[in-house]
């Protein structure tokens, strides 16, 4: 480390971080601490609003409380000063010092030293003032944190690329970030209810695995000092679930944290949360209703009614039975010609030059497939609705379709425009996955980077005998997305955002 004496960081700050780092200096001079172990807290804002909200105007409690909050407004006048104070679930209520209750040195230091944005302790009686204003009548206050930067303004509000860095600023100054940080656990629990009632049981499956598996992704690699060897962090729980129900777990959920190493857009984050739950004895057609079970008291839990308001004041309805489509119908439909899971790759390459789409050669025929559904359908998908019958060389993990040559028994489930769900009948024979896989494994050799890899153990175990089932994935980020209509990034508490360039 160098020996040079280092020039004071106030040197270099704006001014008025400078002022408020010179008022805290000063409140250490005067001996009063700015940061406390602890300040006095009989109540919160949000009781004190319960406890007198019918209190008549002008009218005086003898009730004395501490209470705490966040200054977010403040007037002062010669002998009585005004503020707003604001707990974390955004109750306010109002702070008034009056000369003749704190004195004149108590009341000089609340102008001089107190800015908005610091958190204050005030003690006092709960009264109404004369315009009916719910109100704390100051006889002290303290300091609780006092804080060194300003908070923004309605003049100049946060860009939503500074509302995802500065989340911690977002939930102080705007209400809506409030209340989609607590949509999240509410949701959580409907989902977990859901789950309980139906008879399921939630486990907990590695992040850190040998092998990754149980969707068609890039993962992110890692490395193992301990065992000296590569690890992938999760793309998906699927295998270890599906083991699960191989152990007699029959039905079996898992609320995760996932990573996959792609793009990152409107709807697709690399970090993101996911609910992945297996049904022994169920099929794609019960794996949906139970999909339509969740989203739907999702909705209520949050919005008391299937029917949601966007954060834009558009409504969505998410109840009812739900729409059914065939995914090959849909390419048919949107391309004005005939398309069918033995339609040939060639043909289909023809059909995409034809609406200009760029084509990976590495694609294969079934991938091909589903993106000229994209491009033609999914933006036409706005009330929730399920695709059925996806490309078999897609979909490694499900079983053919019963009926229909080259088709999966998988759907997708659609809501605004994206997909916010899948689901399958599950493969059972252990045989037959081994074949999917070592095709997988082959395309990986030729540099598919989201192709899977044989998995030994997963083989090994579905060949103690896998029972029939039913499986589900669902991105819990993206049930916020149509439960609020706002985008990925809003609906995660903390998105992955790159390191802010000084």
């Amino acid at each position: 480390m160098s020996n040079e004496p280092q020039a004071p960081i106030e040197d270099d700050l704006p001014e008025q971080l400078r002022i408020r780092r010179e008022k805290r200096a000063g409140l250490i001079e005067r001996g009063v601490e700015p940061y406390p172990v602890a300040v006095a807290r009989t109540s919160s804002l949000a009781d004190i609003r319960v406890k007198y909200a019918d209190l008549e105007i002008d009218k005086a409690t003898g009730d004395i409380q501490s209470l705490t909050g966040r200054v977010i407004f403040k007037r002062d006048t010669g002998k009585l000063c005004f503020a707003t104070l604001r707990e974390g679930d955004g109750t306010e209520l109002q702070a008034m010092l009056s000369l003749d209750k704190v004195g004149q040195e108590v009341l000089d230091s609340w102008k001089s030293d107190i800015d908005l944005g610091d958190i204050v302790s005030v003690t006092g009686e709960i009264i109404t003032s004369k315009r009916g204003e719910l109100s704390i009548l100051a006889n002290s206050y303290a300091m609780a944190a006092k804080s060194l930067r300003p908070l923004p303004n309605d003049h100049k509000p946060m860009s939503e690329e500074t509302r995802v860095r500065m989340r911690y600023v977002d939930l102080i100054v705007r209400e809506e970030a409030r209340s989609n940080a607590r949509l999240r656990p509410a949701v959580m629990r409907s989902l977990r209810e859901t789950f309980h009632n139906e008879n399921f049981i939630e486990v907990e499956t590695p992040m850190l695995q040998v092998m990754h598996g149980g969707a068609a992704a890039r993962p992110f690699k890692s490395f193992s000092n301990a065992y000296d060897m590569d690890l992938f962090l999760r793309i998906a729980p699927e295998l270890f679930l599906k083991r699960c129900v191989v152990g007699g777990i029959e039905r079996v959920f898992e609320i995760n944290r996932n990573f996959r190493n792609e793009g990152a857009d409107s709807s697709h984050s690399p970090e993101f949360a996911m609910i992945e739950s297996y049904q022994a004895y169920g099929d794609w057609r019960s794996i949906a209703d139970l999909t339509r079970s969740l989203v739907q008291n999702a909705a209520m839990a949050v919005a008391g009614s299937h029917t949601v308001t966007h954060h834009d004041g558009r409504q969505a309805d998410l109840g009812g039975k739900w729409k059914e489509i065939s995914l090959y119908d849909a390419i048919s439909q949107g391309v004005g010609e005939t398309v069918t899971a033995l339609t040939s790759i060639d043909d289909l390459k023809k059909i995409a030059t034809k609406l200009g789409m760029k084509i990976d050669p590495k694609w294969i025929t079934g991938k091909l497939a589903e993106e000229i559904f994209e491009h033609v359908a999914k933006d036409q998908l706005i009330e929730p609705t399920f695709v059925m019958g996806f490309p078999v060389d897609t979909s490694p993990l499900v079983r053919a379709h019963r009926e229909i040559p080259g088709v999966a028994e998988k759907w997708d489930l659609y809501v605004d425009g994206f997909e916010l769900a899948t689901g399958y009948s599950e493969l059972i024979d252990p045989v037959i996955q081994r074949e999917r896989l070592v095709e997988q494994a082959t395309l990986g050799a030729k540099g598919d980077l989201e192709a899977m890899q044989v998995d030994e153990d997963f083989l090994r175990a579905m060949e103690f005998a896998m029972p029939p089932m039913g499986g589900m994935g669902m991105g819990v980020d993206r049930l916020l997305m149509a439960l609020t209509g706002l985008g990925i990034r809003e609906t995660i508490l903390f998105p992955l955002v790159k390191p802010e360039i000084e």
